[in-house]
């Protein structure tokens, strides 16, 4: 395994110390499948205490469970945990002690393709479940027991789908079940942690639709996402990796979906946006087209990349709407070819007249793009007064 000298430098500086120090989860998970664009995570015998001692520049970033964040010289940020083992949970969170050894360390570990150390020094591959041979046999298997690793932790429930639709991988059968069986308890979790899974699984997973049915399956959809379709009306989405389109695509009413996941407000917007459409002009004509723009504003984007998804193809008005922004044919106010300073100059008094002025000067733009000149426009407004 090939470590980058930042990383390697501070398990220097670790194991110098006395501390026997791992490169852990899934940085040697992916390694092991070929794969190399992992951040680096490191688990080591030193107490979070002892690891800020050893570092001039360290960042708490969940010092409570036993990690401290490193900051290499170009001030990036590398994760350093301290061996552990749980001592209780409450199903969202974990009470832990330190002083165990890292087979122990694994041992706490949701799946054992996550539960894979890599000595950087001595390079040997610590796998006391088989990791390597569920990586070789495409499955996903929760260490020990599978319902006492969910117990410990429910969104281990979600992360499973994910990984599983991220690489392409089955679910053992008694994973599965115990999935199934725990899946009331998602209740638990909070909405960000949730939304989390939701929205990387929907970045990372080979088929949106699979993902989108094992929550479904699973029973996750029926806690969180009841809006979700049935896999039937469902098409698989080409390129497209937006969560807020993928969310308006495969949920009805998208914008209380992502209310409920706390998403962003921006996020929420735009759902609210799309679910206020329309969906499409009326026809192709670019006239129709134009309006269309006009009407829907900033989220002709995002209705355009949602229309492609459910088509499966781009309709024939896409392109002729494409081609109206790129000769920057005006579909708003703030694009028309005069300025409110001109109306005035004109003899049109600021107020409700200047507004209706300025919405007919666009319909006719919408209508007949050539009439964007300053000289046309204007003479347009002294026709109608």
């Amino acid at each position: 395994m090939i470590l980058p000298e930042p990383v390697l430098e501070i398990a220097r500086t670790l194991e110098a110390a006395g501390f026997e120090t791992w490169c852990v989860g899934g940085a040697v998970r992916d390694w092991r499948l070929g794969l190399s664009d992992q951040d680096v995570d490191l688990a080591t015998a030193a107490t979070p205490e002892q690891v800020q001692a050893l570092f001039p520049r360290t960042v708490a970033v969940g010092i409570k469970h036993g990690t401290v964040g490193v900051l290499d010289r170009a001030r990036r940020l590398h994760e350093v945990t301290t061996f552990r083992r749980d001592v209780s949970t409450d199903g969202r969170h974990a009470v832990v002690e330190y002083g165990v050894s890292i087979e122990e360390d694994l041992a706490r570990r949701d799946f054992t393709i996550n539960a894979l150390a890599w000595h950087p020094f001595r390079q040997e591959l610590r796998d006391p479940f088989d990791g390597a041979g569920d990586l070789s046999a495409g499955v996903v298997r929760a260490v020990g027991e599978p319902a006492r690793r969910f117990a410990e932790d429910y969104l281990r429930i979600l992360r499973m789908v994910r990984f599983a639709g991220r690489l392409g991988f089955s679910i053992d059968p008694a994973t599965w079940e115990a999935a199934r069986s725990a899946a009331g308890e998602l209740t638990r979790l909070s909405a960000e942690r949730v939304r989390d899974e939701w929205f990387k699984g929907l970045a990372t997973a080979r088929s949106v639709v699979g993902f989108a049915v094992a929550w479904r399956e699973v029973g996750a959809a029926r806690v969180w996402l009841p809006e979700l379709y049935d896999a039937a009306t469902m098409v698989e989405p080409i390129v497209v990796r937006d969560p807020v389109v993928l969310t308006a695509a495969l949920c009805r009413a998208a914008p209380e979906v992502l209310a409920r996941l706390k998403a962003s407000s921006a996020e929420i917007l735009r759902a609210q946006a799309i679910a206020r459409g329309p969906a499409e002009p009326d026809s192709a004509e670019p006239v129709a087209v134009r309006r269309w723009l006009a009407r829907v504003g900033a989220a002709a984007d995002d209705l355009i990349r949602l229309v492609e998804i459910r088509r499966g193809s781009p309709p024939a008005w896409v392109a002729i709407a494409e081609a109206s922004r790129a000769r920057g044919e005006a579909t708003s106010r703030g694009q028309l070819a005069l300025t409110g300073d001109d109306l005035r100059a004109a003899g049109v008094s600021p107020g409700p007249e200047m507004g209706r002025l300025l919405d007919r000067l666009l319909d006719a733009v919408l209508e007949d793009p050539a009439r964007n000149t300053r000289e046309s426009l204007l003479g347009l407004v002294q026709s109608w007064r």
